[in-house]
């Protein structure tokens, strides 16, 4: 029995057209099938190779080497907390110490008792200057703080019916995020739709990440004194 389902197979089968070389499917194949399991299982990737009529080898070396893909289970929302120089500096360790006492969560990978939480330290996040940052369920937050954890965790422990009903009416301020999710800076009530479960799927019932907040435009310089 296939555990993927046949709508991302058929997503899977349909993915080389849209490339110039066969095998640069791989990687977004890859994406589907963690997004419906939450992580890749032999199987999964197996199945993506015969999707794709690629050597398994091939498949599982790929999902071997990018860290954004997992191997063993996660949380159903997993941080990733970027800890590079940039975000060392302004303060993503006493970020990560508030991740864990909220989550429970003692080390990077680890699964938390209720399933709902596990983080792992990134290198880079791309967007130093919006320090300390992480990406979680496919949006990226910005200058964070360990207040601004507490909001996000309680978030994502709201129930479903209160999400739904925050979602019917927010829907002001969306903005892209230069890197390609969404950029979020609205309070807890606010954001909670975010988390809703298949708000980044697919299917009945999914809707877009909403966008949040503009980043701070950078400080211009001035010029010198003629």
């Amino acid at each position: 029995m296939s555990v993927l389902s046949d709508h991302v197979l058929e997503e899977i089968r349909e993915l080389p057209a849209r490339y110039p070389q066969h095998r640069s499917a791989v990687m977004p194949a890859l994406d589907l099938a963690q997004e419906e399991l939450g992580y890749l299982t032999p199987e999964a990737m197996s199945e993506v190779a015969s999707a794709l009529q690629l050597d398994p080898g091939y498949v599982e070396g790929v999902a071997t080497f990018y860290t954004l893909f997992h191997l063993e289970p996660i949380g159903k929302h997993h941080f990733y907390v970027c800890t590079n120089l940039s975000c060392m500096l302004r303060g993503s360790g006493a970020v990560v110490e508030r991740l864990k006492a909220q989550t429970g969560v003692r080390e990077p990978r680890e699964v938390s008792k209720d399933g709902l939480f596990s983080y792992e330290e990134v290198e880079c996040l791309g967007a130093c200057e919006y320090a300390p940052m992480c990406r979680l369920d496919h949006e990226y937050h910005y200058d964070l703080t360990p207040a601004r954890i507490d909001s996000l965790v309680n978030d994502c422990r709201l129930p479903r019916r209160y999400q739904s009903t925050i979602a019917a009416g927010d829907s002001e301020g969306e903005t892209p995020s230069p890197l390609g999710g969404a950029i979020s800076g609205r309070s807890a009530r606010e954001r909670a739709v975010l988390d809703a479960p298949g708000a980044q799927g697919r299917g009945e019932g999914a809707t877009q990440p909403s966008p949040i907040k503009r980043p701070r435009t950078p400080r211009k310089k001035k010029a010198p004194d003629a």
